[in-house]
């Protein structure tokens, strides 16, 4: 039974830092992409980020970019997104993804999927 669980969200003011990480267990990733979403009150849910497990490629959207870093650590089948500079556009329900989706950014591609963990940017 596959399994995600994130963790690491929380309240922080505009200019902050939050580590997420997303312990996968249940199956053997390689091969698999992990990605990040989030989904903000009202708002579509929307990718943030991904890694290749096997290669450790990542990829992220515009909005992220020079803020955000995903990461994996294969010892503890872990993934994590550090969200640097945080803004108050930022604060969504984040959730992790694991998949082997034709295209990373989309959603609907990916099998797996977390419970999700709050992150809310103060201004």
């Amino acid at each position: 039974q596959v399994q995600l669980v994130e963790s690491g969200g929380g309240l922080v003011q505009a200019g902050g830092s939050l580590r997420l990480s997303c312990a996968a267990s249940g199956r053997t990733f390689s091969g698999y992409v992990m990605g990040w979403f989030r989904q903000a009150p009202g708002k579509e849910r929307e990718f943030v980020a991904a890694i290749r497990w096997s290669t450790g490629t990542t990829d992220d959207t515009d909005s992220v970019k020079g803020r955000f870093t995903v990461s994996r650590d294969n010892a503890k089948n872990t993934v994590y997104l550090q969200m640097n500079s945080l803004k108050p556009e930022d604060t969504a329900v984040y959730y992790c993804a694991a998949g082997r989706p034709p295209y990373i950014s989309r959603g609907g591609g990916y099998a797996y999927w977390g419970q999700g963990t709050q992150v809310t940017v103060s201004s």
